[in-house]
């Protein structure tokens, strides 16, 4: 259940979780009657009033769908909400759109101290859903303390998503070609990205720009203000991590307690970061390898797993691997099959899928890759696609400076270095930079981060990590005035809750306002 994605991008240049409802055209007011609602307490620095929260019960939809998973026993209480945020923050007063929102509540709670807004990354992730996920895992001690909010942010899930590649688009995407290294193959990949960007294009024109992370870091202020809290705590993970600077450099007083973990590096250019992860991808992958030859029972893919992946791409290559699943009709090309690599490398816990399903894979039955696979690009049974994938290239690429582009000649040769250096992630990542170059789309850089003023920030970094390698949350922390840097010695994509001791280090953070120890360090038991 837990939605967490980095900024790796695919070899398509399309950076790949409740689908939309409402359509980003005309003046967008909420349409739920309110059960119960939350008002603001003043205006947000920008001007903008905050709008009120139109609470409805939803627990026993929310409690059917979480029943019998880990955590499920908890008494938990949800609740859905709605909210309006200016479409524009430097219009206040224009047009506005729906934010959706989901709050759980643990019975039984004590001194609350407020509400938790978590995010989970992506860019592109739903944050509504991943309040279901956490409200279960989450420590007790934190939950008795705060109300769990997560929002969709403004193109995801249920809060106006941006929706324009089509379902076919993206099944090609993610069967192309996933380590393109000669000119034919490296064309085929970008015209997938050209045909994104011109439907994006063509279905939103200069509105697709909104989507971007300073106007998300102001609704959040908004969406604080709206759930009464005088200052923002906060828990982001992986993008999560770059609106939670942003917000903090936007208002810096206004931080109670900030959790940024599996920090994106704010120094690094799109580059910088494609070759980061590119590396920490082919370190997870051989980490991965090591883990099941050295399992008692013996390793499903044999001595040599990476040895394995490259005989099964070149015989997916060669012939399309089917799938046994009931009703499929797609074949497993190379490009599905590293999609499914590349989903398993962000959670050691898949592991064993990953070498299950490339041993069935080997024997003509890709149903376990394309399960993999399509639980990264958010492709459902229907064949339907959640907006995963469109969002996180519209907030990407509003972000990105429109000055940093790359060419098919500059990729290309990129894709040919590190396929060198990075055989099975290199040239993927490469042909990646490109999808922002041919973006058509009023641009909102990052702003450079410090969040002088602030409350102590903690960032959380891991070893480990394959998708915001370790340097990223170095670099975070350094850049902040107040970060605290907190590292653990373990494997996979983010580190809070996973390991006890970062676990009651920003537990007595987030309760007590009592920062770890700057540069603590954490086994990785």
């Amino acid at each position: 259940m837990r939605l967490r994605r980095g900024l790796f991008a695919a070899s398509t240049g399309l950076l790949l979780a409740v689908t939309g409802c409402t359509s980003f055209s005309g003046s967008m007011q909420a349409s739920e009657t309110s059960a119960t609602a939350t008002t603001s307490e003043g205006e947000a620095q920008d001007g903008a009033e905050a709008a009120p929260i139109t609470w409805t019960d939803c627990d026993a939809q929310i409690t059917g769908l979480i029943a019998g998973s880990p955590g499920s026993e908890r008494d938990l209480a949800f609740e859905c909400g709605r909210t309006e945020v200016p479409i524009d923050h430097d219009e206040p007063d224009g047009e506005t759109l729906p934010l959706f929102l989901i709050r759980a509540t643990l019975a039984g709670q004590t001194d609350r101290i407020g509400s938790l807004l978590i995010n989970p990354g992506g860019p592109g992730a739903s944050g509504a859903d991943f309040t279901l996920s956490q409200a279960l895992s989450l420590p007790e001690d934190v939950l008795r303390r705060f109300d769990l909010v997560g929002f969709d942010p403004r193109g995801v899930g249920l809060s106006t998503p941006v929706e324009c590649i089509p379902a076919d688009l993206k099944d090609r995407s993610v069967a192309a070609e996933p380590r393109p290294t000669t000119q034919e193959q490296m064309e085929e990949v970008l015209a997938l990205a050209d045909e994104a960007a011109d439907a994006c294009a063509e279905e939103y024109e200069e509105a697709l720009g909104t989507f971007n992370t300073v106007d998300t870091a102001r609704d959040m202020d908004l969406l604080r203000e709206s759930l009464g809290d005088e200052q923002l705590t906060y828990l982001g993970y992986s993008y999560g991590t770059t609106l939670g600077s942003t917000y903090a450099e936007l208002y810096p007083e206004r931080v109670r307690a900030l959790v940024l973990d599996a920090a994106v590096d704010p120094d690094a250019d799109q580059q910088e970061k494609a070759e980061a992860a590119s590396a920490g991808l082919e370190a997870a992958f051989d980490a991965f390898a090591a883990n099941c030859t050295g399992l008692v029972s013996g390793c499903p893919l044999g001595g040599d797993p990476r040895r394995f992946l490259e005989d099964l791409l070149a015989v997916a290559a060669g012939a399309p691997i089917a799938s046994s699943a009931p009703g499929e009709t797609r074949s497993a090309t190379p490009g599905v099959v590293m999609t499914a690599v590349l989903a398993a490398m962000y959670d050691p816990a898949r592991w064993p899928q990953l070498s299950q399903a490339l041993s069935a894979a080997s024997t003509g039955d890709a149903a376990g890759v394309f399960s993999l696979a399509d639980s990264y690009s958010g492709r459902l049974d229907d064949g339907s696609y959640t907006n995963l994938l469109d969002a996180n290239v519209a907030v990407t690429c509003a972000d990105t400076p429109q000055d940093e582009t790359y060419d098919e000649e500059q990729v290309l040769q990129l894709a040919q270095q590190w396929a060198q250096q990075y055989p099975l992630f290199g040239a993927g990542g490469a042909a990646g930079l490109y999808a922002c170059s041919v973006w058509e789309a009023a641009r909102t850089p990052l702003p450079e981060r410090d969040a002088d003023g602030s409350a102590p920030i903690v960032v959380v970094g891991n070893s480990g990590d394959p998708v915001t390698p370790l340097p990223g949350a170095v670099d975070m922390a350094e850049d902040l005035e107040s970060g605290v840097l907190v590292t653990w010695q373990g494997q996979g994509h983010t580190s809070y809750p996973r390991t006890p001791c970062v676990t009651d280090a920003v537990n007595a953070y987030l309760v007590d306002l009592v920062p770890p120890q700057d540069g603590l360090t954490c086994p990785a038991a």
